[in-house]
């Protein structure tokens, strides 16, 4: 059974009447959409939900996926693997898109092929590291996709480790987009920081010799305060396209542009979509992390209530010059069955105003709660049987 319980304090927070709509934002990008991660407001959405091919941000699931194995230890930083020489005569030279320059029988390690991946945007890097965690490439690619259900990305699907065009297999959408951005921000937050925020990187030889020192394509990285991720696109199907991400004061945002028709529309629509999240919203504190939102009641347990807290300190996001008249209420299917452990998630925060849609944030048990023995139960039934 779903509950629902309003907050009274948090709603009385602000109590002006709205005085300005939402910002508004005109973008030549075909596709554009933008979301708060501190709040879970979707700021802008032009196209979010059509199914588009991503070129090279598809590399972003390659990248995930080998964070998370190394992140549950199944995928060490330093392993090496070798470079076949069948992979590095289809993934050499002009024909090839991005490449790293790889040469044939290098021994390359995880950590410099994620360097050539996410900095480089190599597309043998990609297929070499593939190979290296799964085999062969499809069976990489078979990960990427069973991550894509974990995720919930429902419009999306893989069908190389690069994004290289394959007549329409590869499909994402631009939320499909940010919600895989979001994890590896949040479920990878060490790695990411490790990784893609790096401005260049050198690998490889010029046949002179020379070393080969390539830039991050990155249109926002020095150009917005906190930018520090993520990754750009292009083939000639897809045009011109980029996942970014930046964090000022607490707060982080998403962006994707997609379909633009020139790699200085990209720089200049990313830097601008970006500033505009910043600067027409604001953030609105609501709890403290810790702080306790809410109660909830326990089924079987050595409690009869466990209390919601905020993991987070959580605010709402609002147009920048508004007050707004905020409604927040508490969202779980309850009661809750024991045993609940600290910080488990087990309910949400859903957070109302005029002008956006539902800010949903989670709120986790504030402390444990173990399940009740014969007699427990039985001493929580009378009470409620009583209450």
């Amino acid at each position: 059974m779903k509950k629902s319980v309003a907050v009274l304090l948090a709603a009385g927070l602000l109590a002006q009447p709205l005085i300005a709509a939402a910002p508004p934002y005109t973008t030549e990008a075909p596709i554009a959409y933008m979301k708060d991660l501190s709040s879970g407001a979707v700021l802008y959405d032009k196209g979010g939900e059509t199914k588009i091919p991503p070129a090279s941000m598809a590399k972003m699931m390659t990248a995930h996926v080998a964070f998370r194995l190394i992140q549950k230890g199944e995928l060490k930083l330093d392993t090496k693997f070798t470079v076949r020489p069948e992979t590095w005569k289809q993934w050499h030279g002009p024909q090839a898109g991005s490449t790293m320059f790889l040469s044939v029988g290098e021994q390359v390690s995880v950590e410099n092929l994620l360097h050539g991946i996410v900095t480089l945007s190599g597309n043998d890097a990609c297929v070499v590291l593939a190979e290296g965690i799964s085999g062969t490439e499809q069976a990489f690619v078979a990960a990427m996709n069973e991550e894509a259900k974990r995720l919930g990305l429902k419009n999306s699907h893989f069908g190389t480790s690069n994004g290289w065009p394959d007549e329409g297999v590869t499909y994402v959408t631009a939320e499909d987009l940010a919600k895989l951005a979001q994890a590896t921000v949040e479920e990878t937050p060490d790695l990411y920081k490790r990784f893609y925020a790096t401005r260049s990187f050198t690998w490889g030889k010029t046949m002179g010799g020379a070393d080969i020192a390539q830039g991050n394509r990155n249109p926002i990285l020095g150009k917005i305060a906190g930018a520090d991720g993520l990754k750009t696109g292009h083939t000639e199907e897809a045009g011109f396209g980029f996942t970014g991400s930046a964090e000022q004061n607490g707060r982080r945002l998403v962006m994707v542009v997609a379909g633009l028709n020139s790699f200085n529309s990209r720089i200049t629509e990313s830097v601008r979509f970006m500033d505009w999240g910043f600067k027409a919203w604001k953030a609105q504190p609501l709890f403290k992390k810790g702080q306790t939102v809410e109660t909830a009641d326990v089924q079987l347990g050595s409690a009869t209530s466990v209390s919601l807290v905020a993991p987070q300190n959580l605010a709402v996001t609002l147009p920048g010059t508004a007050s707004a008249n905020v409604q927040v209420k508490v969202v779980y299917s309850g009661p809750i069955k024991a045993p609940i452990v600290k910080g488990q998630q087990i309910a949400q925060m859903i957070v109302q105003t005029p002008d956006t849609p539902p800010q949903i944030m989670p709120l986790v048990a504030g402390e444990d709660v173990a399940e009740a023995g014969f007699f427990g139960r039985l001493w929580n039934g009378m009470k409620s049987l009583f209450a």
